[in-house]
């Protein structure tokens, strides 16, 4: 969903993790039991070219991180992670931070407008993976902060199997767990629909607040108007040009991506109440090829009133093969009242799916 952040965001996110990497000890925890020297999917891919309700952390857990490792763990104090900021792809905002230095990773991807730290549910998350020898890893893509308007899912998955081909090749990762939030859900779908060499390495999926943009959007007085606008800019071939700033007060925004987000069965609507079960079956049913965990907040701040969430819940379930439901009631958008719900939900599905498949990808 399109979630108003302020200027400084981007600046204070980065901040915050060169200053935690720059502290990081160089001496990394130990790797998960399976750990070997080569990746067994590795030489696959070269082959083929290649808040009342917050989880509080205590004054030792947030000194100490609460890790597993000799490392001091991956939370050094408050909106303070421990890790590493590495480039995994060519382009400037191609950057990705992890936390420990474990052979699995469940790589979170946001929703519009997010970056860095953009749940509060990760700093105890980081936390309870390290416990697990699991890393996280927090990605940036082009379509982060405010760059949304201008991007795609197609773009997004490009880059999102370009972070997933630099863990197999140069961390070695035995595999991987995807976590998206609002519209990093439909990320991972589309991602997951493109079968891409790397895909493969993903264990597992988790979608957090899987919800529809398009439903959303139809709350605002502006939106027909707009999504008229987008319709006739796309057909005189002008898909690309922007549209104007009523459109999205947030960031600039094309006529393509406006459409994809508002439009019914634009390519971003994939969650959408309204849409019939042989819909959601076709834009959902392939992730029934991956254990999925559905995370649905009953409180969620951007789904109209007049949808029955529960019915929707089980529906998207349905549709992707019976995927696990978790609904958490009175919890919001992000769960930042509801954190440590959130982190149950997550870790216990984890520590369920993640290690399943490991030896055998191709299984």
């Amino acid at each position: 969903m399109s979630l108003s952040m302020p200027s400084s965001s981007a600046a204070a996110a980065a901040a915050a993790a060169a200053a935690s990497t720059s502290g990081s000890s160089s001496s990394s925890a130990t790797a998960s039991s399976s750990s070997t020297t080569t990746s067994w999917f590795s030489g696959i891919v070269r082959g083929r070219g290649d808040k009342s309700g917050n989880a509080k952390l205590s004054k030792s857990a947030s000194m100490a991180g609460g890790g597993s490792g000799d490392y001091g763990g991956p939370i050094k104090g408050k909106n303070q992670f421990r890790g590493v900021l590495f480039k995994y792809g060519p382009k400037p905002i191609q950057v990705a931070f992890k936390t420990g230095e474990y052979k699995q990773q469940v790589i979170f991807i946001g929703g519009l407008t997010d970056g860095l730290l953009a749940t509060d549910y990760l700093e105890p998350l980081a936390i309870a993976l390290d416990k697990e020898k699991w890393s996280l890893v927090q990605l940036l893509m082009s379509s982060s902060y405010s760059g949304f308007g201008t991007s795609s899912l197609k773009q997004d998955a490009q880059e999102i199997d370009q972070l997933i081909s630099y863990l197999i090749n140069k961390e070695n990762s035995e595999g991987v767990v995807l976590l998206g939030h609002s519209t990093g859900c439909q990320d991972i779908v589309y991602y997951m629909g493109t079968n891409a060499a790397c895909s493969r390495a993903v264990r597992a999926a988790i979608l957090q607040a899987p919800v529809s943009d398009r439903e959303y959007k139809a709350t605002l007085p502006e939106t027909p108007t707009m999504i008229d606008l987008a319709a006739n800019m796309i057909k005189e071939g002008r898909a690309e040009e922007l549209m104007p700033r009523e459109a999205d007060p947030c960031a600039p925004i094309s006529a393509y991506r406006y459409h994809s987000l508002c439009a019914y069965m634009g390519d971003d609507d994939m969650f959408s109440s309204d849409l019939s079960d042989d819909q959601l079956k076709t834009r959902l049913g392939h992730m029934a090829n991956t254990p999925c965990q559905v995370i649905f907040s009953m409180g969620d701040e951007y789904v109209p009133d007049y949808v029955d969430k529960k019915a929707l819940v089980n529906r998207l379930s349905k549709a992707m093969g019976g995927a696990e439901k978790v609904e958490i009631e009175h919890g919001n958008h992000s769960l930042s009242n509801r954190v440590h719900e959130a982190v149950q939900a997550i870790i216990g599905f984890v520590k369920r799916e993640g290690p399943s498949g490991w030896d055998d990808p191709w299984s």
